[in-house]
């Protein structure tokens, strides 16, 4: 059982993100690229690095100093709390109205915007909650 976004947990994400055309295929429909960072509140740096280009995710493993274009942080509880019972839209809303979801870069509001990244990004955390994660 991987940790949390340990290189092992990060790298069965990346291929339940492959495997799913929901999230794959939509982004690739318009060519999203991202070097999407996850990590801790408080903590200087992220934990997991996951780059995707065109929509596949081509990397994912240990932080390495990259330049995130999406930095997502939360209380480890939480993020737990997700990996059992993944966000629907309003989760989302909910969590990062109240705080418990950061975004130290990305433009939330804009991702939430378009239908065509949000769909695929809250699937994402439905792909986290199969992760069996410690």
């Amino acid at each position: 059982m991987p940790q949390l976004f340990s290189a092992d947990w990060m790298n069965e994400l990346k291929a339940l993100w492959n495997a799913d055309p929901d999230v794959k295929d939509k982004l690739a429909a318009i060519g999203f690229n991202s070097v999407i960072a996850c990590g801790l509140k408080g903590e200087k740096q992220p934990l997991g690095v996951f780059i995707v280009e065109n929509g596949e995710c081509v990397r994912a493993g240990d932080y390495a100093g990259e330049t995130p274009d999406w930095d997502m942080r939360a209380d480890r509880k939480d993020w737990m709390k997700w990996t059992k019972e993944p966000m629907g839209m309003v989760g989302l809303g909910t969590a990062y109205t109240f705080g418990k979801l950061k975004f130290l870069s990305g433009d939330y509001g804009a991702m939430l915007k378009n239908p065509a990244m949000a769909g695929p990004f809250v699937k994402s955390f439905a792909l986290m909650a199969k992760i069996d994660t410690q």
